[in-house]
């Protein structure tokens, strides 16, 4: 028989400190409200593939976002990884009410019509299909099956420590 897992013996700050250590890319999830039909999105650092056959992704979104019960809802959306080139949009997105966060944002729509960032400067986005959502802490988990996606060879904008760190945003990757 497995035994429960034991207690944390750390407070939660020190734990973020320490997942702070291991930088991730940094992308924007979007896609429109399911009732309303207003455009939703939010910087999210939180994204891993999950499968290539079929093509999965996942990101997490904290219990506590007000966009929750609308991202739970959707039957698509997109997720733009920045590029290091990015970094004022990445920050206009994590704060600021909805409405805000699209004002003065050229917008476009994917294959399958789910609206997305008009920016020629993110390095990668892929449209998903909302398949599956997990309750797991004080986060939900989403995990999309990729429908389309596009990429080019740009430097990714990286969050570390708890703050975006630049990448030579000038030069782009080598296709070496």
């Amino acid at each position: 028989m497995v035994s429960p897992p034991t207690p944390a013996d750390f407070p939660s700050l020190y734990f973020r400190s320490a997942l702070g250590r291991f930088p991730t890319g940094v992308t924007i999830v979007t896609a429109e409200h399911p009732d309303s039909g207003a455009p939703i999105g939010l910087t999210i650092s939180s994204f891993s593939s999950v499968s290539l056959e079929p093509p999965m992704v996942l990101w997490s979104l904290t219990q506590a976002a007000a966009s929750l019960d609308a991202f739970l809802r959707l039957e698509r959306y997109v997720i733009h990884v920045l590029s290091a080139s990015q970094i004022d949009l990445a920050r206009h997105f994590a704060k600021g009410p909805q409405a805000q966060r699209f004002a003065g944002q050229a917008l476009e729509r994917a294959p399958n019509g789910t609206l997305m960032l008009a920016d020629s400067r993110c390095a990668a986005w892929f449209e998903c299909h909302n398949t599956q959502q997990h309750r797991a802490g004080d986060h939900f988990i989403f995990v999309g099956q990729v429908e389309h996606c596009s990429r080019q060879l740009l430097s990714p904008l990286i969050y570390h420590a708890g703050d975006f760190e630049l990448t030579q945003a000038s030069e782009p990757l080598s296709r070496n």
